[in-house]
């Protein structure tokens, strides 16, 4: 029997895709030193620990996405997703009977961890808990898979576009890339969540400048 653990990072931005990482061990002793949640880190160690444990043969590491199409889709919310791409992840790691901790997404911790469970294919016991990538070593390996996999995400989308900044909707950098695309292009490309604030607002600011001119 192993031990698991999924974590997600990009469910906030206004840019990009949401991913969901899981680690499998069959001992917890095997994750490289420095593990922890994948906030704590630096970008340059997290990118260190991501390596060692995806290197590592007795590690399993997975992640699933979730992009832009499907966070704007009208009939699904955030909490869905989450649970969809956690199981995605988890289940490309894991074995009948494996117990693992998942970090909630939901008020309810006993039914995120339902939800992510039915999801799976495997039968497993999952446990869930809000802040789990702090209490426990095989979510913070999971929070730093996924985290490492969506710097590399925006990183791509940096080369695309040009500075797109962090992609989340506080960062003076995204919004100015938002504003200078629609100004340009009329419209949202492609890698923003068009259904969120920060995005409607850009291009409702844009479309009031248009009228201003006449």
């Amino acid at each position: 029997m192993t031990t698991f653990g999924a974590d997600e990072a990009g469910r906030g931005p206004a840019l990009g895709s949401m991913f969901a990482g899981a680690v499998a061990v069959a001992d917890l002793d095997d994750l490289p030193d420095g593990v922890a949640d994948s906030k704590q880190l630096t970008r340059a160690r997290r990118a260190e620990l991501y390596e060692q444990l995806c290197e590592d043969d007795r590690i399993r590491t997975a992640v699933a996405e979730i992009p832009t199409g499907r966070i704007d889709d009208p009939e699904t919310d955030m909490n869905t997703l989450t649970v969809e791409a956690q199981a995605a992840a988890i289940g490309q790691v894991v074995s009948a009977g494996d117990e693992g901790v998942v970090d909630a997404c939901d008020t309810s911790e006993s039914r995120f961890a339902r939800r992510v469970a039915d999801a799976v294919p495997a039968t497993i016991e999952i446990t869930a808990e809000h802040g789990a990538d702090d209490e426990y070593r095989i979510v913070a390996a999971a929070s730093i898979v996924a985290k490492v996999t969506r710097d590399r995400h925006v990183d791509a989308l940096a080369e695309r576009y040009g500075a797109v900044g962090s992609g989340y909707p506080s960062d003076p950098a995204t919004r100015e890339f938002l504003e200078d695309y629609v100004a340009e292009h009329g419209e949202l490309p492609e890698c923003a969540r068009e259904s969120w604030g920060t995005c409607t607002d850009v291009l409702a600011a844009a479309e009031q400048t248009g009228l201003d001119g006449f």
